[in-house]
């Protein structure tokens, strides 16, 4: 037998005419023998050309690229297109689904290492959770129809629901996933009101039946009592093992309801996130609200005005898949030369040059709850950095920058995060991304200062609001706290008390006044702005004192002595001494005179002293992150 034609654009490489050259022992190995060689090649050159394999008289066209461009989008009307998110509360098994929906539709191959094939990034990867809503669409056949599903997994935690409200704007549905074994937690129902908020349909999921201690019963009793669901239309599944996951499917398509708009309306799309790409510039997801794109088009930016060409557009399978045109009711990307993080804007509409359109509402603004400084760790270093804080912040439109300086550590940023574990994920890219050292200061959180008699301030740390029995074994408890009570580590303290059992939400609930005090930290009698912080009165003393004591540990000796402080105004509440390193100056005395041994020492103490007075002390960087950690005493 022999490989009779491979083409490659019409020439034949070394390669390929040593592959000629390849003998087969066996006939009944013939397509085996083709179907691999042509494989090598695909994977080699065949990255913009289709590749024709040929024996005897049968041709077989291998799919490419190529192939991908050529599938009309103009087969999926409106009535036969589901956009939908999955939401649910952390570790309840959304990126497990999404992984079982990607393999029963083909976008991926089925095989034991597909976990989180979503999540893309690397601190997804290394914290196990889903930080970035990511987009796939899916190709499912049913009773006799193909039908176009555009997925969205969003996060699972907290501080990343910004993600989610953007998520859903794109989207008719939801699946709102629901742990068999822990229930109904916090941001389940903070998401169910997302969704239900925007007027979506919900499909409930309980997953993870295949646990031993599973009680899908209860759940189903906790989602009809909760969100007044019929038990009834709950599915129960396990994502692990697949388990009933195909009626997943099923239900998306009859439960859903299909996009309301039309193709034959002027083109609209919504711009709802957004990544950089450093080869080709901003890569934006869009939701085509009415109207179709295609390559080579005229659009403008409603935000900046600007005109752009596009140069890509396509589906996410999960991986970039580029086609000719999208249309009304669908949902992927558009490369369009945007060159500046700057010209795309999370909430943009974007329409053809020659029909103008109202711009769509876009999102709400993100609310930051944690404030901290950011320092590139050498000042030479601010121009690379501050580059890389804008692509990263179009990537995640929920932090908020502004411009800051510091006398100790220089130009820098003041960032608004939605949550503590925010802030150490924007950090975490930042350093895996685009390998960036800084420096984060210790978090705050904004404060009003109403200046007033002392009289007329109230103490109020914790009020109780409300408390709802779900059932015989949960109780959902509402509290109006102050913000610096829960940033640090509330929810940290609350998972271990609780033996991870309670779960915790929160949102802004405006301003309260609140008797707190500005306190100082001190060094040899010298303030250290960065570490100033805002207490409240009654834990001033215990804060300062713990402050004090970790930067004892933190900050190197010198060879003079330390004084850390720290002051309420003139006032020094707390004080650690970092003592001195002490050179021996009675190691070349042996006997003598007393008076001979005290004048050195004495000489050695002036001399101490004076270094005390004109020696400076450098603060490391590991000391503005040790404040961050509150320990209880």
């Amino acid at each position: 037998m022999q490989l009779s034609l491979i083409k490659h654009q019409g020439c034949a490489t070394p390669f390929l005419r040593h592959l000629l050259d390849f003998r087969v022992y066996q006939t009944r190995q013939r397509s085996q023998c083709c179907k691999i060689a042509c494989t090598v090649i695909r994977h080699r050159w065949m990255k913009r050309a289709p590749v024709f394999c040929t024996h005897n008289t049968t041709n077989k066209m291998i799919s490419t690229q190529a192939d991908k461009e050529n599938i009309d989008m103009s087969k999926f009307p409106v009535e036969r297109i589901r956009n939908f998110s999955i939401i649910a509360h952390i570790d309840h098994g959304k990126s497990t689904l999404a992984d079982r929906l990607l393999e029963l539709t083909g976008a991926i191959a089925t095989t034991d290492k597909n976990k989180q094939v979503l999540d893309k990034l690397q601190v997804e990867r290394e914290r196990g959770i889903t930080v970035k809503a990511q987009t796939a669409s899916l190709f499912y056949k049913y009773q006799g129809q193909t039908y176009l599903l555009n997925l969205i997994d969003t996060p699972g935690h907290v501080d990343f629901s910004y993600e989610v409200s953007r998520s859903i704007s794109a989207c008719q549905g939801v699946l709102l996933i629901v742990d068999a074994n822990q229930g109904i937690q916090a941001q389940t129902v903070a998401n169910f009101y997302l969704a239900f908020e925007a007027q979506l349909t919900i499909i409930p999921v309980i997953n993870k039946i295949d646990l031993k201690n599973a009680d899908p019963e209860r759940v189903e009793k906790q989602i009809e009592k909760v969100f007044d669901i019929p038990t009834e239309e709950c599915i129960r599944i396990s994502a692990k093992l697949g388990t009933n996951v195909e009626q997943v499917l099923q239900e998306v398509v009859k439960r859903l309801p299909p996009p309301t708009f039309k193709k034959e309306d002027p083109f609209k799309a919504l711009v709802f996130d957004s990544n950089f790409d450093h080869y080709r510039g901003v890569v934006a997801n869009i939701a085509l609200f009415g109207g179709y794109l295609s390559k080579g088009d005229r659009i403008i930016s409603a935000y900046l005005g600007k005109s752009y060409e596009v140069n890509e557009l396509g589906l996410l399978r999960p991986d970039e898949h580029p086609t000719d045109r999208l249309y009304a009711g669908q949902v992927g990307y558009v490369i369009a030369g945007m060159k500046e993080v700057k010209e795309a804007q999370i909430g943009d509409t974007l329409y053809h040059q020659k029909h103008l359109v109202e711009a769509l509402p876009g999102f709400k603004p993100a609310k930051a709850m944690v404030f901290a400084g950011m320092y590139p760790m050498d000042q030479s270093d601010y121009s690379a950095l501050r580059s890389a804080v804008e692509k990263l912040t179009l990537n995640d439109s929920s932090v908020t920058v502004q411009r800051d300086s510091s006398l100790a550590l220089g130009a820098g940023w003041r960032l608004g995060f939605l949550g503590l574990l925010h802030m150490e994920v924007f950090n975490q890219r930042l350093e895996q991304e685009y390998n960036a050292s800084v420096i984060v200061t210790a978090p705050t959180v904004p404060y009003k200062a109403i200046l007033s008699s002392a009289k007329l301030i109230k103490n109020r740390r914790a009020v109780q609001k409300n408390m709802v029995y779900i059932d015989d074994h949960r109780v959902m408890m509402k509290y109006l706290f102050p913000l610096n009570e829960i940033v640090v580590d509330f929810y940290d303290l609350l998972k271990s008390m609780s033996s991870g059992y309670a779960s915790f939400d929160y949102e802004d609930a405006g301003y309260q006044p609140a008797h707190v005090i500005k306190m100082d930290i001190l060094l040899n009698g010298k303030p250290v702005e960065e570490l100033t912080t805002i207490v409240h009165k009654d834990r001033a003393y215990s804060a300062g004192k713990a402050m004090c004591e970790r930067l004892q540990d933190a900050i190197p000796r010198q060879m003079f002595e330390i004084a850390v402080q720290a002051a309420i105004g003139s006032k020094v509440i707390a004080r650690e001494t970092i003592k001195a390193y002490k050179k021996n100056v009675l190691a070349k005395c042996y006997g003598g005179d007393i008076t001979r041994k005290m004048k050195l020492l004495k000489k050695q103490a002036e001399g101490k002293k004076k270094m005390r007075y004109i020696g400076t002390v450098q603060v490391p960087k590991d000391a503005f992150i040790n404040v961050l950690k509150r320990k209880d005493k």
